[in-house]
């Protein structure tokens, strides 16, 4: 343990803790910017700069530890100044024309310098530009980058890609893609990981709110909007709500207020991919025993555009099922365009997910069936543009027969929950009879990379296996081919946390609440009359009078899809995959 003093007040921490975190443990708060715990530490803002008893200059409180005997000044007129210097030159190389920009009041920098009352710098304002294609999902603005590091160092430790790097020297050193090449060069997965993880608006997701809103003003379309799981518990965050306030029904009267035809539940799609998907699996175990290697699960876009980039020859083991959005597209435009009457051309087909990576799902599927996706970011910009107060707006229930859910639907926003509901229906499908609803608990909770075992009976055991975040697949996979461990069945997301920390999802300044989020879907579960994906009466009601059966060749044509197939026609258009 070391002895030191901050502020006057006599601490005790232990030895190699950080200035920074010593005073947080007391209370004590000092500003920060560019620092991310554990992954980003190299105080490259110097805006949480203290003043240490003996020393000079100031020192920085990220990346320097504690020392027997230190007396360090927090708030004393040198650190204070030394921070309003440090915020006046990163001004300096920033385009704040904040009231235009997308992160306008959920920007660090925008709040350090109101908190240090900066109105103006005294030094000559010049920032990067740099043309950037934005037509892709992921937008840069090169004039808002303050190099603060965070982008790099979370594509690096958390997603193993390395999109982001310093490139050029001197005086022209700055963040880019690697080797200066174009994002759809480098084998980005879109994930958006990046984008939450920017203290600024340098990163931010294309904007297709005005695309939506052209559909909505169309009298010529009918507007159909499916929203996803973890969209419910977020989406609040955004506009004032109280996470008891936020509930889907309460979103679906919001949506239908501002003009909507008809507003339904990707939760219903997701049992739907679960009869797939589980089905699928049962057909290939005996595959899957003979090769030894597992199938994976389909659901994650940013997921599947990282083992087509990095893991090609694994392809093949990918779920052929489509995601919920997409299975959803498919029967929107099919199924229930059949049952309005309507050519599917009349039909204006809107997403609203967490995820930025589902922008570009979208174009992936040639038949179009999504015209427009919005992230979570977006449905709360939209809802902010049509002036719609949400505390007046009365919950109403999702429109049929494509809106009733499952809780096992419910849970797939949050890492293992579509592992939990796949087993709880493939159980179902072996034994004919419904397990314990929480019998598969064990692939519950944020750990990184967990795995369980599980007997369903009749000579049938499951091995599984679930990860977040794209390095920890990328840890999975080698074990994997290098023969360390055999699963059946492994679901992979590649956002930190699953769906509810998505690349879409609502951004908190000091982070999000996983924990609350993931509570928020498993209580939904809980209280859910309907736990079973194959309980699911509308999706009954869809076999029964459109797709006959789980696999079959209707189903195969509308929900499932080709990686491999999609995976060379990509490459054979020169894009990036």
């Amino acid at each position: 343990m070391v002895k030191l003093v901050i502020d006057g007040k006599n601490i005790q921490v232990k030895e190699g803790t950080s200035i920074l975190e010593a005073a947080k443990i007391n209370g004590i708060n000092i500003p920060t910017l560019c620092f991310l715990k554990d992954l980003n530490e190299i105080a490259a803002c110097r805006v949480c700069v203290v003043e240490v008893e003996g020393i000079e200059k100031c020192v920085t409180a990220c990346n320097n530890k504690v020392q027997e005997g230190m007396v360090i000044h927090t708030n004393s007129k040198k650190a204070r100044e030394a921070r309003k210097l440090n915020l006046e030159l990163i001004l300096s190389q920033h385009n704040f024309t904040c009231a235009t920009c997308i992160r306008n009041g959920i920007c660090k920098l925008q709040e350090l310098t109101k908190e240090f009352g900066i109105t103006d710098t005294p030094y000559n304002i010049k920032y990067e530009q740099k043309k950037w294609d934005n037509s892709i999902p992921l937008i840069r603005d090169f004039t808002k980058c303050i190099k603060c590091m965070r982008c790099v160092q979370v594509c690096e430790k958390v997603q193993s890609l390395g999109v982001w790097d310093i490139v050029n020297t001197g005086g022209k050193t700055t963040v880019n893609v690697r080797s200066n090449k174009k994002l759809t060069d480098v084998n980005c997965s879109y994930c958006g990981q990046c984008i939450v993880n920017c203290p600024v608006g340098a990163l931010h997701e294309r904007d297709d709110v005005k695309v939506v809103l052209d559909a909505l003003d169309n009298k010529d379309k009918i507007t159909i909007v499916q929203v996803a799981p973890a969209v419910r518990a977020a989406y609040g965050e955004g506009i004032g709500l109280k996470r008891e306030e936020a509930t889907e029904k309460k979103l679906a009267g919001i949506l239908k207020s501002i003009g909507f035809d008809h507003v339904f539940d990707t939760v219903f799609s997701a049992d739907m991919t679960i009869m797939e998907e589980g089905s699928e699996f049962l057909t290939r175990l005996d595959d899957i025993r003979k090769t030894g290697l597992p199938m994976f699960t389909s659901c994650c876009p940013g997921w599947l555009r990282f083992i087509k980039s990095e893991f090609p020859d694994l392809v093949g083991r990918l779920s052929s099922a489509k995601s919920p959005q997409g299975m959803f597209g498919a029967l929107a435009k099919s199924y229930y365009a059949e049952i309005l009457g309507v050519p599917e051309e009349k039909i204006f087909s809107v997403s609203i997910m967490p995820c930025l990576a589902k922008k570009d799902e979208e174009t992936l599927d040639n038949n179009h069936d999504i015209d427009a996706v919005l992230t979570t970011r977006e449905l709360d910009r939209l809802l902010v543009s049509t002036m719609v107060n949400p505390k007046d707006i009365p919950e109403t229930e999702f429109d049929s027969p494509l809106g009733v859910g499952t809780g096992a639907g419910v849970i797939f926003g949050v890492t293992g929950g579509v592992m939990e509901a796949a087993l709880r229906s493939a159980y179902f499908l072996v034994n004919k009879k419904n397990p314990d609803a929480d019998a598969f608990k064990d692939v519950r909770g944020l750990d990184g990379y967990k795995e369980a075992s599980f007997d369903f009976g009749n000579g049938v055991v499951v091995k599984v296996a679930v990860v977040h975040s794209l390095s920890n697949a990328r840890k999975l996979i080698n074990k994997v081919l290098k023969g360390e461990v055999k699963y059946d069945f492994v679901e992979v997301m590649a956002c930190p946390g699953g769906c509810i920390n998505g690349g879409g999802q609502i951004i908190n300044l000091e982070g999000s609440d996983l924990a609350a989020r993931s509570n928020v879907l498993y209580g939904l579960d809980k209280v859910n009359n309907l736990r079973f994906s194959h309980e699911n009466p509308e999706v009954i009601e869809c076999y029964k009078k459109y797709l006959k059966e789980p696999l079959s060749e209707k189903a195969h044509h509308l929900l499932h899809r080709d990686h491999i197939k999609e995976m060379k026609e990509q490459k054979a258009l020169g894009k990036q995959v």
